[in-house]
């Protein structure tokens, strides 16, 4: 009897830790996600393509889906620098309504408004909404598909 007495308060006290660890590792999830996005706006307003490419993971399954669909790193960074060939037509970069869900231990979905503050010789101001699947890995959380529309 004792021993099931032990398990029972063993189980509850597990139940009550675990609920909220998994808050917690939640929220530093979202830190770190917001914080790759801090520094690819931050690249990005600097012209820097190649480092605004750090939060994507290097893999030949990454995905950018926007009016065409790209697969592969490698292929969406050269969308990339074909589509914003000079820091005119990068602009400023701003994200709004960020939101982000996690969809396991490893997994999460970002979802928010991009503005591309522009000269009307870079093309005039863009926007529009994205949503971002993101990956954890050994190199920290990385896009895996990104959907920007």
């Amino acid at each position: 009897m004792i021993g099931k007495k032990r398990f029972v308060v063993g189980l509850v006290l597990a139940v009550f830790w675990f609920v909220p660890v998994q808050a917690i590792l939640g929220q530093d999830a979202e830190r770190a996600i917001k914080h790759v996005l801090e520094d690819q706006v931050a690249a990005w307003n600097r012209g820097d393509i190649p480092v605004f490419m750090q939060g994507y993971k290097n893999s030949p399954d990454t995905t950018f889906i926007g009016k065409t669909m790209r697969q592969g790193w490698q292929q969406v960074m050269d969308r990339y620098k074909t589509s914003y060939s000079t820091t005119a037509a990068m602009g400023t970069l701003e994200f709004s309504d960020l939101k982000i869900r996690m969809l396991g231990a490893n997994y999460a979905v970002a979802t928010g408004k991009y503005h591309l503050t522009r000269t009307a010789a870079g093309g005039g101001d863009a926007s529009g909404i994205f949503s971002l699947v993101w990956e954890k890995s050994a190199d920290g959380w990385k896009i895996i598909l990104d959907h920007t529309s």
